[in-house]
């Protein structure tokens, strides 16, 4: 009986984790089909949990969609250390990295113009972004470089700045195809 007393709190902390991964995927899957004011009963059923668990983890509309987008920002952080010990090629590891990038870049609509709001809960949101995928680019930029796959005169920032760039108003013009410009950027690394 005391194992099972001690595993039962470990449980639900994992069942917790699980509920709120669960809640972040939803989150983002509907402000992806509906912008950041997608109505909460809807991200719930989605998540398969209550409106009240989604209050009792982010109490206000702000708090969610911080949540989404820092859960967002990891999972591109972890995707790159990833991808680099896959044994690809650097090129090829930096290649996948970015296209995670870019879907992370077009598909936040109207994250953007949240976290450019007036409300305090973003303003720290941008400096988070890029202390946390600055490094993970120049990783896979270095990795690259020393392997003889790209040029070495690159820095993470400006690769970023300018994929970015690309992907602006990728959501405004469904003949705009940002991933293929992105391919052209990254072809234009390449040493041959």
């Amino acid at each position: 009986m005391g194992s099972g007393a001690a595993s039962s709190p470990r449980r639900k902390r994992a069942d917790a984790r699980r509920n709120e991964e669960s809640l972040l995927d939803a989150a983002a899957a509907a402000f992806v089909a509906s912008g950041v004011d997608a109505p909460v009963r809807d991200i719930a059923a989605k998540a398969g949990v209550g409106v009240a668990t989604i209050y009792r983890h982010f109490p206000t509309r702000a708090d969610l969609v911080v949540a989404v987008y820092r859960h967002q920002v990891e999972a591109c952080v972890e995707a790159g250390q990833a991808l680099l010990a896959s044994g690809d090629s650097a090129h090829d590891a930096l290649t996948r990295w970015i296209d995670l990038f870019v879907d992370f870049l077009v598909t936040k609509h109207g994250l953007a113009e949240a976290l450019q709001s007036d409300d305090a809960t973003f303003a720290t949101l941008h400096d988070y972004f890029l202390d946390r995928l600055v490094p993970v680019c120049a990783e896979l930029l270095d990795a690259a470089a020393r392997a003889g796959e790209i040029r070495p005169d690159i820095g993470a920032l400006e690769l970023m700045r300018g994929v970015g760039n690309l992907c602006i108003g990728a959501d405004r013009d469904p003949r705009y195809d940002a991933r293929r410009m992105v391919e052209v950027l990254l072809a234009g690394l390449r040493l041959r």
